[in-house]
C-alpha cells in the first residue's frame, strides 16, 4: 500500500477511536485497515497503537505521529488546490450538527450565508436533539449546548445559555407564582422527554445545584409544543431561554424562581481536524463563529 493511503487509515482510526469506526468512514472493510495499520508499524518500526478485544489506544509515540500526519495530509490536500487552480476557493461537500430548534433558528440562516458565499461548497445539516457521533456519522462541524466531557475535538467557546422555568401569566393568576423549590408539587409541569429524560428540572441553590425530579402532568416529545402548552395557560416549563424569548418579550410567558435559576450552559462550536482542517471548514468556523457570539441569547 502507498504511504498515503497508509497514514490516512491511521488517521481515520486515531480520530475514530476504533478500526470499525474507520472502516465506516473510509467504506472500507475492517481488514483493510487491519492490513494497513499493521504494515505501517511494521515499515515504521514502531507501536502506533494499542490494541485489545475491546479498545484500541494510541501510543505517546502514535499520538506525535497522528499530529505530523495531520499536517501532511492537509498540506498535500492544499497543494492539490493549488495545482488545480482551486487554491483558495472552499469546495467540496460540509456535514453540520446541532440541536433541532437552535439549529433551525440560528444555525441554518449561517449555513445559507456561507453557501452564498462559496458557491462551490454545497451543505448538510443534522438539527437532531440527540448526540451525534461526528466521526462515524461524518459531521465536521457540531454546535453542542452543555458541559462538554474530554475528547479529541476540538472546541471554541462562543457564548453561554440561560435555563430559566416559566409560566404564562393567566396560569399564575390562577395557581399563584413558586416562591421556592418546593413550591414545585402543587403546580403543573409540562416536560418534553426528548430532552429531558427522567424529567428533571435543574435549579441552583446557595451556590449548590439542586435537581428535582418531577411527574408532569403532561410529556410531549418536543419542546416546541411544551412552551405551546406553557403559553396556553396550563403550566409551568422549564426551557434553555432561546426558546422562550420571544414569548417572554411578547408577555405570553413569564419567568418564575428566578433567584434559583441554574449556572448558564456553555456553547461550544466543535470540529475534529484541528489546526488542519480544510479550507471549507475554516470558512464556516470562522463564519458560525462570530455570527453566534453576537448573538444576544449567548450573551448570559
Amino acid at each position: 500500500m502507498d504511504k498515503h493511503h497508509l497514514i490516512s487509515v491511521f488517521v481515520a482510526v486515531v480520530d475514530a477511536n476504533g478500526f470499525a469506526g474507520a472502516a465506516r468512514k473510509l467504506k472500507v472493510s475492517p481488514p483493510v485497515v487491519t492490513r494497513a495499520i499493521n504494515e505501517l508499524e511494521e515499515t515504521l518500526g514502531v507501536r502506533l497503537l494499542m490494541r485489545t478485544t475491546r479498545v484500541v489506544r494510541v501510543t505517546e509515540a502514535g499520538a506525535r505521529y497522528a499530529e505530523d500526519c495531520r499536517r501532511i495530509l492537509a498540506e498535500l490536500a492544499e497543494a492539490d488546490e493549488s495545482a488545480t487552480g482551486q487554491h483558495g476557493a472552499p469546495q467540496g461537500r460540509i456535514a453540520i450538527t446541532a440541536p433541532g430548534w437552535f439549529g433551525a433558528k440560528f444555525i441554518t440562516p449561517i449555513v445559507t450565508e456561507y453557501l452564498d458565499q462559496y458557491p462551490k461548497v454545497s451543505a448538510t445539516c443534522w438539527f437532531l436533539d440527540r448526540l451525534v457521533n461526528m466521526v462515524e456519522e461524518g459531521v465536521d462541524v457540531a454546535v453542542r449546548i452543555a458541559e462538554l466531557p474530554d475528547s479529541s475535538l476540538q472546541a471554541i467557546a462562543v457564548g453561554r445559555m440561560r435555563v430559566v422555568t416559566c409560566a404564562s401569566p393567566a396560569y399564575l393568576v390562577r395557581h399563584g407564582a413558586p416562591r421556592a423549590l418546593a413550591d414545585l408539587a402543587s403546580h403543573n409541569v409540562v416536560s418534553a422527554s426528548a430532552v429531558a429524560p427522567g424529567h428533571e428540572l435543574r435549579f441552583s441553590h446557595d451556590g449548590k445545584s439542586r435537581v428535582i425530579k418531577m411527574q408532569p402532568r403532561l410529556i410531549t416529545s418536543t419542546n416546541e409544543s411544551a412552551v405551546a402548552a406553557a403559553v396556553s395557560g396550563f403550566g409551568l416549563t422549564q426551557q434553555m431561554f432561546y426558546k422562550v424569548a420571544e414569548p417572554l418579550a411578547r408577555g405570553e410567558l413569564q419567568e418564575v424562581l428566578c433567584d434559583f435559576e441554574p449556572a448558564a450552559l456553555p456553547v461550544h462550536v466543535l470540529h475534529r481536524e484541528g489546526r488542519y482542517a480544510s479550507r471549507r471548514v475554516r470558512a464556516f468556523l470562522d463564519l458560525a463563529i462570530e455570527r453566534l457570539r453576537a448573538l444576544p441569547e449567548l450573551q448570559a
